[in-house]
């Protein structure tokens, strides 16, 4: 059996002397959809901080070698507070990449046309994007320079429902047809369901984790949210 792409053991991390994450556990395999769900609070972006080190944490995070991420986060800037074009925002990332000019130009142009974007938003200003459009463009940032595994928080957050399946099923079908590794910050319970092959659940400290249709029972939900989130969200 192939070593997983992320192994992780007891991790915890603490802000002023607040313990925010507890002895958290798991492990990802290559090309797998690892969900991760709780109340707010609990730690989900967190962790997400500590698996691209940008906090200090104590435990183990191996990685394998070969790893290269790409990063969605939930609110990534105000884009009243960003006066900038699409173009120019992509350039930020350019910048970083170290792409030739013509090399970026159709690299950009090729990532969104993949998430169903027309290359001339390139010359909207971002506060004219839908959200939608604005995550759209967010996944396509994320995957210039062709990352191997994908970080995403709460890609659909502020999208109405339709907007919700069809952002889902282009992350979709981007892991099928780039073997990607995808690991995501849902609170929707019917998405774990439908895409994810294993379902981590934390509250602080790691409720379970395995395949969603084994861990999310009426008792481990009841235990992440609440006594009410059992009807909610029950099965």
């Amino acid at each position: 059996m192939a070593e997983p792409i992320l192994k992780v053991k007891d991790v915890s991390v603490s802000f002023d002397n607040q313990e925010v994450l507890k002895d958290i556990s798991f492990s990802v395999n290559e090309g797998d959809v690892l969900a991760i769900v709780g109340p707010n609070g609990a730690g989900k972006s967190v962790l997400f901080r500590v698996l691209m080190d940008f906090i200090p944490y104590d435990g183990e995070i191996k990685w394998r070698n070969d790893v290269k991420i790409g990063y969605v986060p939930q609110k990534f800037f105000e884009k009243s507070e960003l006066p900038l074009t699409v173009r120019e925002f992509f350039v930020l990332k350019s910048k970083n990449l170290f792409f030739k000019d013509k090399k970026f130009s159709d690299s950009v142009s090729h990532e969104l046309k993949s998430v169903g974007l027309d290359p001339e938003i390139l010359d909207k200003q971002l506060a004219h994007l839908s959200k939608g459009q604005s995550q759209r463009a967010l996944i396509a940032w994320a995957i210039l320079g062709h990352p191997n595994v994908l970080l995403f928080d709460e890609p659909t957050a502020g999208i109405d429902l339709a907007g919700e399946d069809t952002i889902y099923n282009l992350l979709h079908k981007m892991k099928d047809e780039r073997g990607l590794t995808v690991l995501i910050i849902s609170h929707d319970l019917n998405v774990v369901y439908r895409y994810a092959d294993s379902v981590l659940c934390i509250n602080k400290e790691r409720i379970c984790f395995g395949p969603p249709k084994r861990e999310l029972t009426g008792e481990n939900i009841k235990q992440l949210y609440g006594e009410s989130a059992f009807y909610q969200h029950g099965h």
